[in-house]
């Protein structure tokens, strides 16, 4: 009898596809070895290959990947889905629901049991797209009894903390800490928020109470008040999680944490300040899912997409992304990296802090403790021989004149500056004490952007435009045109909104501009240029996107000056 064909392992077959090399196969079989991880997840931790790879070639070859349940929070809107008895009967736990896509995540120990697949889709109603993950059996049985075992809501925790006496001391040293029911709230509280898509956390002291805020698409909204008796707990709790130091209150401390929420791996810098009421403690969501986008779903104009393409082509000059605080930047910085992020080319970056870290780039975070600023990280990083640099911003005349050395010298450099718009990126720089020399040759081009709120597509309501909204849209009498307004409704939380876009003014600098650059030619002459090459403003973006549709008058008003339309 022919001796059957072995099925080839997952590391065999990224061998075969190219994906890996047999030296980074053995590096990882080596590391697996002492973390008990899964190759595909060890692979991935290593930098050798992204989820997204590992988890095509699984799904291709074996159909199931894995999940670790220690790392993670539990959802109440999945376990609200599936009764415990059930979850029991067939060894399964829901461990996520993405409501607007209709997708349930559960673990399983036994991936080949179609008919707990097909009954739980029976039970739902056939409307419920079901993803199965593999998990061992022992730790379901574990996660089981806890999630089902405990109360999961904000509120019905509250009652619980009401109603008896809490050991804070032992929250973060008890072996079964999850049973604590701060341990709880907070990881409902951060559930909610990831699931709300809010960017920060806000844990404000008041004299008598505690203000829970998140920041939703760049607006703050209050969520919840608590007494100010919860406040000591939650406070350690969230210390303990992100490695601060408990016993110091008086001094602000800065930590970072990692979560399994929602279906995937969530990040959170967290910063605690003194104020006089407490210590105030304020967490930034760092989703990667949500801010590693690639450039063709940014939302550009085509012709900006190509422009951009285009100045990503130049081996070496400087790319200036620059805008406000929470316009985006780093987001834009990162899409346009990744565009270009290959083993053909060593990407170096200088950040203050690193928020979200990416295989095969080298990434340095800017801090006291390392004994690095941005000039000396530049001078270092010059000796690693890179081929692109990411300078996290420039701030002083040290910092300018080593990016601008570092493209000077055969380097893509990419960086971020305070100012309002593309052609105010040269005041800047001279102000700094950037020479016109210096800058003309080795600025590639500049990025300039604002994020605004794109409008609910369930609500937002048909609008007419008034006559001062229609000489900011520059319509004549003859134009009949229509536009939206947000309005509210249950899927938006009633704000009119949901999610944000970009707007982009993009400055590609030729040899005719470097003309004007190097002697210091006026602003208003510069612009001229621009607009003479096709130069198209942040308020001209907006406004097409509010005569497309996705966004309201008012909003992009909230970003950018249109009054100047108003005089012309």
């Amino acid at each position: 009898m022919a001796e059957r064909r072995r099925k080839p392992r997952l590391g065999e077959l990224m061998i075969q596809q190219g994906l890996i090399s047999q030296d980074q196969l053995r590096i990882a079989l080596t590391e697996q070895e002492g973390s008990r991880l899964p190759l595909g997840r060890q692979l991935v931790l290593l930098g050798f290959v992204t989820e997204t790879v590992v988890r095509d070639v699984v799904a291709d070859t074996i159909g199931y990947e894995s999940i670790d349940l220690s790392n993670i929070a539990a959802d109440k809107e999945a376990l609200h889905l599936v009764p415990e008895d059930f979850s029991r009967r067939y060894q399964l736990l829901p461990i996520a629901y993405e409501d607007a896509a209709k997708i349930l995540i559960v673990a399983m120990a036994d991936m080949f049991n179609v008919v707990a697949v097909d009954q739980l889709s029976a039970m739902l109603g056939g409307v419920v797209q079901i993803k199965p993950l593999l998990a061992t059996e022992a730790q379901l049985e574990e996660y089981i009894d806890r999630f089902y075992g405990y109360e999961l809501s904000v509120d019905g925790i509250l009652r619980e903390i009401e109603t008896g006496e809490i050991d804070y001391a032992s929250l973060g040293a008890g072996s079964d800490e999850y049973t604590q029911p701060v341990v709880r709230l907070v990881g409902a509280l951060l559930m909610d928020a990831v699931k709300r898509g809010a960017s920060d956390i806000h844990f404000e002291p008041e004299y008598a109470f505690l203000r829970i805020r998140y920041r939703i698409d760049g607006v703050l909204q209050q969520v919840r008040s608590l007494h100010k008796s919860y406040w000591g707990g939650v406070a350690v709790r969230l210390k303990v999680l992100s490695g601060l130091d408990i016993a110091e209150t008086r001094a602000p401390q800065d930590g970072r944490l990692g979560m399994h929420l929602c279906g995937r791996p969530i990040d959170f810098r967290v910063s605690s300040h003194p104020t006089i009421n407490g210590e105030n403690i304020v967490l930034r969501v760092l989703d990667r899912e949500k801010s590693i986008i690639p450039m063709e779903r940014m939302g550009l104009r085509p012709e900006t997409l190509e422009e951009l393409k285009l100045m990503m082509t130049r081996p070496e000059g400087i790319v200036i992304v620059t805008g406000p605080t929470g316009s985006g930047k780093t987001t834009t910085l990162y899409s346009l990296l990744s565009f270009q992020n290959t083993e053909a080319v060593n990407i170096m970056t200088l950040e203050d802090p690193v928020e979200y870290p990416v295989a095969m780039m080298r990434q340095t975070s800017v801090a006291e403790v390392n004994k690095v600023d941005f000039a000396n990280g530049i001078r270092s990083i010059m000796r690693q021989d890179p081929d692109i640099i990411l300078v996290g911003e420039v701030r002083d005349e040290d910092t300018a004149t080593m990016a601008f050395r570092a493209a000077m010298t055969g380097h893509q450099v990419f960086t971020t500056l305070h100012t309002n718009s593309a052609l105010g990126v040269f005041p800047r720089l001279l102000d700094i004490g950037v020479l016109p020399d210096i800058m003309a040759g080795n600025i590639i081009g500049v990025v300039a952007q604002r994020l605004v709120r794109v409008l609910c597509p369930h609500c937002k309501e048909p609008h007419e435009p008034d006559p001062v909204e229609r000489k900011m849209l520059r319509l004549k009498p003859t134009d009949e045109t229509q536009i939206f307004k947000a309005q509210g409704c249950r899927q938006c939380n009633h704000n009119g909104y949901r999610g944000r876009m970009a707007i982009i003014e993009l400055l590609r600098i030729d040899s005719d501009m470097d003309a004007l650059i190097s002697r210091r030619a006026h602003l208003d002459e510069l612009q001229k240029k621009a607009f003479d090459k096709g130069f198209v403003t942040l308020a001209q973006d907006g406004i097409r996107r509010v005569l497309e549709g996705y966004t309201s008058l008012a909003e992009v008003v909230r970003v950018i000056d249109l009054t100047s339309r108003l005089h012309s």
